[in-house]
């Protein structure tokens, strides 16, 4: 039977049914009132009259609520099937009809690596926002994957394999990987020519990517070697393992971009040149959905094509 609701006074002055959908949407995408409150930029209190007003108007329970749950109710999920298919064809009729179809506008959520995110592309990010005067960027750096519909992110930069099935992940470049350490760790040590001549130096480990093993892969040859490590420090962050490598604490592998101007200046080196770490690749990644705004579909054409020429990094073939 279904779970009618007496009539009540329509919903709150200024909110037509569009914007009660999107806030249904929004309030089961978030999982809870208060996380969707955030994100609209409004109050719970608000957001909780939205819903009261949805489901009075359809005349249905949408959602059992208690202290610590939040559950759809039958009703509740095939409305929120529905709503979110008819806000994307009404997101499209809107670019149609108006004609702004190719007129990027609106916020822009992306999530980005820590360091990627506030070295190498803030150029393509600032390339962006100049040409599209109508969009701004909520730019998020964090070292994480991302929830993005509990989260609201639109898309993510990432660096590494991408293992979820159910986004979009389009390849953008490749970052090359290189072993280095100082001058003064390597002063009273004989240069080496083979990978195997690196096992025996202290080690600083990026615990993202390797920890408590390195291999390497020869340039021409493609013999790769393989050796164990106990390293001196293990960190999360490229910019820390920067510094330990500058300060002489030990051999690392990193990006080569994140060092390039070390090696020219001569504070780090750049050991078995002909050696090197899988190159590490970089995605751009954003859930599927029958329409994608302008804003979006832009950004990944700019960094589509910024990102191998980027001091570096390497293109890949298509």
């Amino acid at each position: 039977m279904t779970n009618t609701l007496p009539a009540l006074p329509t919903q709150p002055p200024g909110a037509d049914r569009i914007e009660l959908m999107q806030t249904f949407v929004r309030i089961v995408e978030a999982g809870s009132l208060s996380a969707a409150a955030q994100q609209l930029g409004t109050s719970q209190p608000t957001v909780s009259r939205r819903l009261q007003a949805l489901e009075r108007s359809l005349g249905v329970k949408l959602l059992q609520r208690s202290t610590h749950v939040m559950k759809l109710t039958e009703d509740g999920d095939r409305c929120f099937a529905h709503a979110k298919a008819l806000l994307e064809d009404w997101r499209a009729m809107e670019d149609d009809l108006r004609g702004t179809a190719d007129t990027p506008r609106g916020t822009l959520r992306v999530l980005a690596p820590h360091a990627f995110g506030q070295n190498q592309l803030i150029p393509p990010l600032m390339d962006y926002l100049r040409r599209y005067p109508d969009v701004s960027v909520e730019w998020m750096l964090h070292d994480r994957r991302p929830d993005f519909i509990a989260e609201g992110i639109d898309c993510a930069i990432q660096v590494g394999a991408v293992e979820d099935p159910s986004v979009v992940a389009i390849r953008l470049a490749e970052v090359p990987r290189i072993v280095l350490a100082s001058p003064a760790l390597m002063a009273s040590r004989p240069t080496p020519q083979h990978a195997q001549d690196l096992k025996d130096l202290p080690w600083l480990a990026l615990s993202t990517f390797y920890q408590r093993e390195v291999t390497l892969t020869h340039q021409h040859s493609s013999e790769a070697s393989t050796f164990a490590i106990t390293p001196r420090l293990a960190t999360d962050s490229l910019y820390a393992l920067r510094s330990a490598a500058l300060a002489g604490l030990g051999a690392c592998i990193a990006s080569a971009w994140i060092v390039d101007a070390d090696l020219r200046a001569g504070g780090l080196l750049h050991l078995v040149p002909t050696w090197q770490a899988p190159s590490l690749p970089v995605y751009l990644v954003y859930p599927h959905a029958r329409f994608y705004p302008a804003r979006l579909r832009l950004f990944l054409e700019g960094m589509r094509g910024a990102m191998p020429g980027l001091a570096g990094m390497r293109g890949v073939v298509s």
